[in-house]
């Protein structure tokens, strides 16, 4: 690890044309230039298959580079994990939902089901099915 960068943990989400992404465990995105997939191409497949192995990544400047490091060495976040449960949204959420229970009351069908159902019925007519073949659906 050089003096200007910074070593970090992350996910490899993507593996592509141009190199791969990488979710920090901070949140952020960050690309990894082709060849340092092209140098550790192994390592990249497996964290790929295994989305819940992190790698260790050396920052340098806007991009990463897989680290060079021992299997047992400590990297700490820099960043605290977000928070995740927000009081305010939460509410919104809420008065959303119930905002929304009347689209799809519980005592009848849910509307996917209403709209699949008129959707049989139409294609009853094209096909011949239907018992008069002027049957007319709203």
């Amino acid at each position: 690890m050089t003096a200007d960068s910074k070593r970090v943990r992350g996910t490899v989400i993507n593996v592509h044309a141009l190199g791969a992404t990488v979710r920090l465990e901070d949140g952020r995105l960050m690309a990894v230039p082709i060849a340092d997939v092209n140098a550790n191409r192994a390592a990249y497949t497996r964290a790929l298959d295994a989305r819940a192995t992190t790698l260790p990544f050396d920052i340098l400047g806007r991009s990463l580079t897989l680290a060079k490091t021992r299997v047992d060495e400590p990297i700490v976040p820099g960043t605290p994990a977000p928070k995740l449960l927000d009081p305010a949204f939460e509410a919104h959420m809420n008065d959303y939902l119930k905002s929304t229970e009347e689209w799809a009351p519980p005592d009848r069908p849910q509307p996917f089901e209403r709209h699949l159902f008129r959707k049989k019925q139409r294609a009853k007519i094209f096909r011949g099915d239907a018992s008069s073949s002027g049957e007319r659906l709203p």
